[in-house]
């Protein structure tokens, strides 16, 4: 009978063993399982953080290349300045923006996606300054995109950004850029200004960013540069192989007409004309010749084309005395879309033709010269 009893009391004490020993490996269970799916519940507990959701983590992560941790905005990139126009793209108005200032944990605000240039993007604030990003004690502003817009992991997206901040006091936008274009990619999915403007400065209602209470404005403008498709090549030749015309006019005291135009010559692969007035034309008439170096009516120029050419009209002195010598550095447009002549009313006084001491008319025999020293050619693309 003892026996019996003692057997009892032995199989009772095994069986409240084993119950505590799974009661704890239960509980020790329990409590691993929950610590590692909230690590932060303590610190939660304790006023010491949030806990972060799985959509939050999982944004968080996709744009944690942020700015100008591998590119650094020099002061000789970043433009600012005020303009009257509001922002072309996106536009995002604030009031009580100073619960934000104020906030421990909202370190930003996120603006709901919008469509620019064929992508998804989202406008971000940092109010007191993304830490992260040498951003403290600045406004932080950003723009991201969105992964899913993406067509290929490797595409890559320069877009021009341009921030605003809205100033009331000057009833304009205060703006940021850069002259570089931002490269959107998978593994850079944020781009903007860490220190857009002082803290201190926006905060302070006397400065007009800050407004009606706490009021306030920001803006981008989301744009993609396309590549040129039309372009021109300009060039200036000099040291042409055969730079000189020489028009031997004969029997000049017997010229009777207003106009006499010498043969049509080609130099610098365009085609010309001298053309002289013995009788002189505008401030020369009655007093001096008149000479000028004209683009042929026949040469074909594309609208708005024009040429520039540096040159030099003479009158030759045929004793191999000094000649007559005058400057030519103009713009030449073609026939019909411009002023296709130069030169110069008075180019020499009828006093030093007509004096045969002085060489420029020999036996009735003028001889009047051009020489182009540059001439430029355009190409056009396409053409």
């Amino acid at each position: 009978m003892t026996s019996h009893y003692t057997n009892i009391i032995s199989v009772s004490y095994l069986l409240l063993c084993l119950f505590i020993t799974s009661s704890s490996a239960r509980s020790s269970f329990i409590r691993q399982f929950t610590d590692g799916s909230y690590p932060n519940l303590h610190q939660q507990e304790n006023g010491a953080g949030p806990i972060q959701s799985l959509e939050e983590t999982h944004y968080l992560h996709k744009n944690q290349e942020i700015s100008s941790r591998d590119y650094k905005v020099s002061a000789s990139n970043k433009v600012t300045g005020l303009r009257d126009l509001p922002p072309a793209t996106y536009s995002l108005k604030m009031e009580s923006f100073n619960t934000l200032l104020k906030s421990t944990y909202a370190e930003r605000y996120e603006s709901r996606p919008f469509s620019a240039a064929g992508y998804n993007w989202t406008l971000v604030v940092y109010p007191n300054g993304n830490k992260k990003d040498s951003g403290s004690g600045y406004l932080s502003l950003y723009v991201a995109i969105d992964n899913s817009t993406l067509v290929a992991a490797h595409q890559e997206v320069n877009v021009d950004l341009k921030f605003y901040i809205y100033n009331k006091n000057e009833r304009k936008y205060f703006t940021i850029q850069d002259t570089n274009v931002w490269k959107f990619n998978v593994f850079k999915t944020m781009w903007g200004f860490s220190q857009a403007l002082s803290v201190d400065t926006f905060k302070d209602t006397r400065n007009g960013y800050l407004y009606d209470g706490d009021h306030c404005e920001f803006g981008v403008d989301v744009t993609i540069p396309s590549l040129f498709e039309k372009s021109e090549l300009f060039s200036v030749t000099e040291n042409l192989q055969t730079p000189r015309y020489t028009w031997t006019i004969r029997g000049f005291s017997t010229l009777l007409k207003d106009t006499y135009y010498s043969d049509v010559f080609s130099i610098g692969g365009r085609s010309w004309t001298i053309q002289v007035n013995p009788n002189g034309r505008a401030t020369g008439e009655g007093k001096a010749l008149s000479m000028y170096l004209n683009l042929d009516v026949n040469e074909k120029f594309r609208p708005y084309e024009k040429i520039y050419v540096r040159a030099k009209l003479r009158v030759l002195n045929q004793r191999q005395l000094n000649n007559v010598e005058r400057p030519l550095d103009n713009w030449f447009n073609g026939p019909g879309h411009g002023t296709y002549s130069w030169g110069y009313h008075e180019f020499i006084s009828f006093s030093d033709l007509r004096d045969a001491s002085k060489g420029f008319v020999v036996n009735d025999v003028l001889m009047v010269q051009v020489e182009i020293e540059a001439i430029s050619s355009t190409k056009y693309f396409p053409n």
